[in-house]
């Protein structure tokens, strides 16, 4: 996942969705799907988001749990989410801030590290579990992707039991938190996945992401803004769990 560095190809259907807007392709993943800043003549900027269906998640999925979400928490809004028989799309509102993987944060991670971990705690605090109606739980997750043609290992039948049921963005990296100009976090992005999982499941990912955007050093920073001691359990338990599915 990066920023794109040279010209992109405008799908067909994004330009439908720009309605003449002026296109900025700002985020391009591993599966092919790309997000774009449209810049309307009038009116305020919107996002677009572009991309393959995958058998993992889908942006219906996602646009559902960013309205449930944005009850509590501030996240995109939804304009629009379609999808025909080979790719899907979803339209935000624009919100003011820029990702944590944007060339100034990460020329500052002392300053973005620290925003994603408090970031990461403001959403589990803020978010109802028992209002939640999705999992990330380790059964699920092993589910998924069985039901991708991914064969899990069983020792990860076995997971450590629960410190703190919250629910999970359950895509934490870094670059899915948005910093405003002073460097504080305003709001989170993909959220896919959201459901109730235990909180080493986010703090695992997220502390990890740090090596892939800022190199080593940062991942226990990043756990000290959230406000926990490492738990260094199960934080390798949930890292090779997100690797192994």
């Amino acid at each position: 996942m990066s920023i794109p560095a040279a010209p992109v190809d405008i799908p067909a259907r994004v330009h439908e969705l720009a309605d003449g807007a002026t296109l900025e392709p700002v985020w391009a993943n591993d599966i092919g799907g790309l997000t774009f800043r449209a810049r309307p003549a009038t009116g305020h900027p919107f996002y677009i988001k572009w991309g393959p269906r995958n058998d993992e998640w889908n942006l219906r999925d996602e646009a559902e749990r960013m309205s449930w979400a944005g009850r509590w928490i501030r996240v995109p809004e939804v304009i629009d989410q379609g999808q025909d028989a080979t790719h899907e799309w979803l339209v935000t509102k624009a919100i003011d801030g820029q990702s944590a993987v944007h060339p100034l944060w990460e020329a500052r991670p002392e300053i973005s590290v620290r925003a994603v971990g408090e970031g990461l705690r403001a959403l589990h605090d803020a978010l109802p579990v028992d209002q939640c109606p999705w999992d990330w739980a380790v059964e699920s997750r092993i589910a998924n992707a069985a039901a991708r043609g991914i064969r899990v290992p069983e020792r990860f039948h076995d997971a450590p039991p629960i410190d703190r049921l919250v629910v999970c963005h359950a895509d934490a990296c870094c670059p899915n938190t948005l910093l405003d100009d002073e460097g504080r976090w305003v709001a989170h992005v993909d959220l896919g996945l959201l459901g109730t999982g235990d909180r080493w499941a986010d703090l695992a990912v997220a502390s990890m992401s740090t090596e892939w955007n800022y190199g080593p050093g940062w991942e226990d920073a990043l756990i000290d803004a959230y406000g926990v001691d490492p738990d260094r359990e199960r934080l390798a338990f949930y890292r090779d769990l997100w690797n192994a599915t």
